[in-house]
């Protein structure tokens, strides 16, 4: 049962979007850790971990053998410690509540099960670099649970979906008045999440402008060869005078395919001119090497009326750092992946300006980390991610991280433009809908028209402070009150 949860629980996330497993995957889990104890808890939220990660981020080992050099074996052994690794999370979760909520399985449902598998996704998002992916919360995007977003963020979300699955099945525990009382405490929370949803949490700071998204579609393998730079460039650049009639153009991830010092003079200054004399902004993705040293940035470059640079905060462990070293140092010198080792921009970077607005940039899977924005906010009147998802060719990775895209614009109720090298790319509104979205793996464009928002949701001034210190106080009581239950019924069985 475990396993069938964990199986079918990617299933609810796109690109099959099928929203109700989530809430049936966790049903499933749920019922295997009933009267388990702590070692069987473990071991089936372990099975549970496994089947959803191994079914989930499968796309891994594209990276990993296609794009990053490792043999076919070796992508597998990484994959699956990656898989093996990951299923630990779920597995503590059921240990937890089986050591320390182990008297009433109602007080389980509802409050130790949602709150420890939150809690676990949560830590699973910043332990050790975080690793986000499949966040219950992200499967609910087009359910009325989304309506929490503004307020509590994807982890609210998912507390609130794993909270429904707890309900479901208490019902099956309860007499039939408490029964009927989880039934509505069921629909009052999706009914909540419906009319919150229609609640204008952010409003217009200006007139709409017009913006356009590059999709070069550059085949990874060729992308950083020298002798395709020149053609890159050229590529890219004819695209963008296409344009001249936005206000804004924006490049994809590392569009650039060498050090922008490198082709400053003879590409992007003579471009940035045109950009000038045509009242068009460009954000463009490049590496940034910092004159003199050798430290170098994974970037997005402002040219156009305020020029300025955000440096990527938020690096990607094995790809852009080695996280854990000297040991994966060691680990990658048998398994010779080669690594580009950048530095991380720091949190203190004044926000990039275009098109008469200032902005909160995301390079890469900085988008997945909600958090990650907050820096930015009110000031920001809308977001900007670029990414190259060639990485994972044409799996299903791509359009889970554009799901998460999809999240953040909920959160913060501003419109997310997302410039990719082969897709997704899209227009997502402040509701996280998609308002235009490019066909993966095709030379286009996306133009349309975006409005600056003001205004900050409750999300986007504290984070998710209130609720994982809500979660961890609930469960402390919980578990002085299961404490105290155990004792009475111990004094009581001797006779005191």
């Amino acid at each position: 049962m475990a396993l069938l949860g964990g199986a079918i629980l990617p299933l609810a996330f796109a690109p099959f979007d099928l929203a109700p497993l989530a809430l049936l995957s966790l049903v499933l889990l749920f019922y295997s850790w009933q009267g388990a104890g702590p070692w069987k808890s473990f071991q089936r939220g372990y099975l549970f971990g496994l089947a959803q990660f191994g079914v989930g981020v499968s796309w891994v080992y594209i990276s990993l053998h296609d794009y990053g050099g490792a043999s076919p074996v070796a992508a597998v052994a990484l994959t699956c410690a990656l898989v093996a690794f990951l299923a630990l999370y779920p597995a503590l979760a059921g240990a937890v509540s089986a050591r320390f909520f182990r008297t009433n399985p109602i007080l389980r449902l509802i409050v130790a099960y949602p709150a420890l598998w939150t809690l676990t996704e949560w830590v699973r998002g910043w332990f050790i670099s975080g690793f986000p992916w499949l966040n219950v919360g992200y499967s609910q995007l087009d359910t009325p649970l989304a309506g929490f977003a503004p307020l509590l963020g994807v982890y609210g979300v998912g507390w609130l979906a794993a909270l429904t699955a707890g309900l479901i099945l208490g019902l099956f525990y309860l007499p039939w008045l408490k029964a009927t009382g989880a039934g509505i405490v069921v629909a009052a929370l999706w009914a909540g999440g419906a009319w919150l949803n229609q609640v204008e949490w952010s409003s217009p700071a200006g007139k709409p402008f017009k913006v356009t998204l590059l999709q070069g579609n550059i085949p990874q393998e060729i992308k950083w060869e020298p002798q395709h730079q020149r053609e890159t460039l050229k590529l890219y650049i004819a695209m963008t005078r296409q344009h001249w009639d936005s206000d804004l153009v924006v490049w994809p991830e590392t569009a650039v395919p060498a050090f922008y010092h490198q082709v400053e003079e003879s590409f992007l200054l003579p471009l940035q001119e045109e950009a000038k004399n045509s009242g068009t902004d460009l954000l463009i993705g490049a590496p940034l090497l910092e004159q003199p040293g050798t430290r170098y940035y994974n970037a997005l470059i402002s040219l156009g009326q305020t020029p300025g640079v955000y440096r990527k905060r938020h690096l990607v462990p094995f790809g852009e750092y080695l996280p854990l070293q000297p040991l994966s140092s060691f680990i990658l010198d048998i398994l010779q992946i080669p690594l580009a080792d950048f530095s991380a921009g720091t949190d203190q970077q004044p926000l990039l300006k275009a098109a008469g607005f200032p902005l909160v940039a995301s390079i890469c899977y900085e988008d997945a980390f909600g958090e990650e924005a907050l820096t930015g906010m009110p000031d920001g009147a809308y977001l900007v991610n670029v990414t190259n998802d060639a990485w994972f060719a044409d799996s299903i990775g791509p359009l889970q991280h554009f799901q998460m895209a999809r999240m953040r614009a909920l959160e913060l109720r501003r419109y997310m433009l997302r410039a990719t090298n082969t897709g997704v790319t899209g227009i997502i509104s402040p509701f996280g809908d998609v308002v235009a979205r490019a066909p993966q793996f095709e030379r286009t464009t996306i133009t349309g028209e975006i409005v600056p928002m003001r205004g900050s949701t409750p999300y986007s001034r504290y984070g998710n402070r209130p609720l994982v210190s809500g979660l961890l106080i609930v469960l402390v009581v919980a578990w002085a009150a299961t404490k105290r239950l155990r004792l009475t019924r111990r004094d009581s069985s001797r006779g005191y």
